[in-house]
């Protein structure tokens, strides 16, 4: 079967957004780009108009969506592996984020690859914050507190090699939804944060975790992220999921020791020509 593209969100949406929310775990970055799409409009990540595609499998369901808004790569969400020789004929792509055996299959079809970046997901199971806590308490952010999350914000971005021309207006809409949280020290100084995106499809995504480095090596990360996957589930999150970089051994342990569990890696690859 042919892929289909539009640039319409919700034509994509009313074709491939049952098959999404079925899986919401897999397909937890393309529910929240979509959101972001319908919610403010088809240039939300850029000038440049989005590319959405879907794949039907032979019994006609949607077994196979990507959603592409430059500047940033194709992603695949969940993808029949016969949808992925198909999807190469109709789209000349060099660069796409996908879970790791469709990473492994379209890299088998281009004359080289190179990885450019390694991130597992992880699904929250039994909350373990830590104990002892750190000193001082969580808070939920306010308005006065724009300036920092912004300057925090692009500093991550900085970190971490994304974008930032988002930033303002992602700490506008989760400052608005409640979705960002802080911990303060003992002096009540803010030392950590951590984003939660909007639910959707009954799942958050743990986001934006930031210690400034002055501040690192004191157990603030764990627990203002501890405190921000609680306060997601008890806002009626059935799953709470977080990405972590496979590079960094050391927020990989912190999470799994306040209770996340892997669920799968994604990979970002490059075509290269030899």
């Amino acid at each position: 079967m042919p892929w289909t593209f539009t640039d319409d969100v919700d034509v994509f949406l009313d074709a491939a957004g049952a098959s999404l929310a079925a899986r919401p775990a897999e397909n937890t970055v393309i529910l929240t780009v979509t959101a972001t799409l319908r919610r403010e409009g088809p240039h939300a990540y850029g000038e440049a108009a989005p590319l959405l595609g879907w794949w039907r499998g032979a019994d006609g369901e949607v077994a196979g969506t990507l959603v592409r808004t430059p500047p940033h790569p194709p992603m695949l969400g969940s993808v029949a592996p016969e949808a992925l020789e198909p999807l190469v004929v109709a789209l000349p792509l060099t660069r796409i984020n996908a879970d790791r055996a469709s990473a492994e299959v379209l890299a088998g079809l281009w004359p080289g690859h190179r990885v450019d970046q390694e991130q597992r997901l992880h699904r929250l199971g039994t909350l373990t914050p830590p104990s002892p806590a750190p000193p001082g308490r969580p808070r939920a952010a306010v308005a006065a507190d724009r300036e920092l999350l912004v300057h925090w914000h692009l500093a991550f971005a900085d970190e971490t090699g994304q974008s930032g021309a988002r930033v303002e207006r992602m700490v506008d809409e989760r400052l608005a939804s409640g979705g960002l949280t802080l911990w303060e020290d003992g002096d009540g100084v803010p030392v950590s944060m951590a984003g939660a995106s909007p639910r959707i499809a009954g799942t958050v995504r743990i986001s934006t975790v930031r210690t400034p480095p002055e501040h690192r090596r004191r157990g603030y990360a764990a627990a203002v992220t501890a405190e921000s996957s609680r306060a997601a589930r008890d806002a009626g999150a059935r799953e709470v999921l977080l990405f972590t970089d496979l590079t960094n051994p050391t927020s990989n342990g912190v999470y799994r020791r306040i209770g996340y569990r892997a669920v799968s890696d994604r990979l970002l690859i490059s075509a290269v020509q030899r």
